[in-house]
């Protein structure tokens, strides 16, 4: 089958991409001797994990337990499951562990720490520590880092960060500067346990842009993450990987021209592209995503789709050019903003090894 001939909206993979982004995380964190904990809550696929852990073993992170489940049926047991845990979906961790899996927990709470710790079978937890982001997690220096320690007793495994701020950075010292503070943080606090008697086996911190920017991973076991896989705008934008690198895009059928307003209309909205648009805070605004030609090429320029409903793109032709020679009918294909939300619509990839041809299709878990 050809991509051209796939019914729209689709999402397409390019596997030439991902096994180099792939490729470029490992050799960037080889130096440092450091594992990689990949996370998969974008790409929610066991045939994209095959790629990143290199034989289908290894350690990964989800951000759901269906994503936990999923894996673990697949045969990766070892999983963080990376989003603060409540004491009534520990039930359900139970019951994965007790099937061969090992999911691992997280929390800041001390009460959430008692369950964990009370809990009939043992599920191993880490405290989630925050490393400027303020999201969630106990600031290093935080007493209460010694209340959920002890409440949790010899379930603790370890401490972890997300240094999520470092998204909002646009120069490549700076994220490097947000990486070494992430690392300081999160080493911190597992200092601060191991003086007061408690084991750290696990100290893990990680983003794609500081894996890829962190000059020192000190005093760190494992580094997490995941959009640098499949890359985006977003993530070319503040200089993760170059605008070559995005591995996924949405396939979709031009449905309406209006040269006259420099606009055509594509098959694909707010729901195939989702509404995402953080580009817009960055140098470039990408609307809702830069349209590209069927072979996944930026051959029309500054396109993008400019207002997103939920089943129409409206796209707007770049004035610099002529106005593209589309018909109805005809396919082309959108970079998204936030790969991370643009495919959490779709069940499946279309892979490409040509942009010509449909090599395989891989099918994704969704749901929570």
């Amino acid at each position: 089958m050809k991509l051209a001939d796939l019914p729209t909206p689709a999402l397409v993979l390019e596997r030439p991409v991902l096994v180099r982004n792939i490729a470029g995380m490992a050799s960037a964190l080889a130096p440092h001797r450091v594992r990689l904990r990949p996370h998969l809550k974008t790409a929610k696929s066991i045939d994209v994990a095959r790629f990143a852990l290199g034989d289908g073993q290894g350690a990964i992170t989800v951000s759901t337990l269906a994503e936990a489940e999923y894996f673990a049926a697949h045969g990766i047991t070892d999983i963080l499951y990376a989003v603060g845990i409540t004491a009534e979906k520990l039930e359900q961790v139970a019951k994965l562990n007790a099937a061969g899996a090992d999911v691992a927990v997280i929390t800041d709470d001390a009460e959430t720490a008692a369950a964990i710790g009370s809990f009939p079978t043992r599920i191993r937890a880490l405290i989630e520590i925050d490393s400027g982001e303020g999201r969630g997690g106990l600031t290093p220096e935080d007493p209460a880092l010694f209340t959920v320690a002890a409440a949790m007793g010899s379930r603790l495994a370890g401490v972890m960060t997300h240094a999520g701020q470092s998204y909002a950075a646009r120069e490549r010292a700076t994220i490097a500067e947000i990486a070494e503070a992430e690392r300081a943080a999160v080493v911190r606090a597992a200092e601060r346990l191991i003086a007061a008697g408690h084991a750290v086996p696990i100290v893990s911190m990680g983003s794609s842009p500081t894996a890829l920017t962190a000059a020192s991973f000190d005093g760190i076991t494992e580094v997490r993450a995941g959009v640098y896989m499949f890359g985006d705008l977003f993530q070319a934008a503040i200089g993760t990987h170059g605008a070559e690198d995005i591995a996924v895009t949405v396939l979709a059928s031009v449905i309406g021209r209006r040269p006259d307003a420099g606009q055509f209309l594509i098959d694909a909205g707010a729901i195939a592209l989702s509404k995402d648009r953080s580009t817009e805070a960055t140098a470039h605004d990408y609307g809702f995503g830069q349209v590209r030609d069927l072979a996944g090429r930026p051959s029309f320029g500054t396109a993008i789709v400019r207002r997103a409903y939920q089943e129409h793109g409206v796209c707007a032709a770049d004035p610099e050019l002529p106005f593209p020679a589309l018909k109805v009918g005809e396919k082309v294909r959108v970079a998204p903003n936030h790969v991370c939300l643009t495919v959490a619509a779709h069940d499946r990839y279309f892979v490409t090894d040509d942009n010509v041809t449909v090599a395989a299709v891989w099918q994704r878990v969704n749901g929570w």
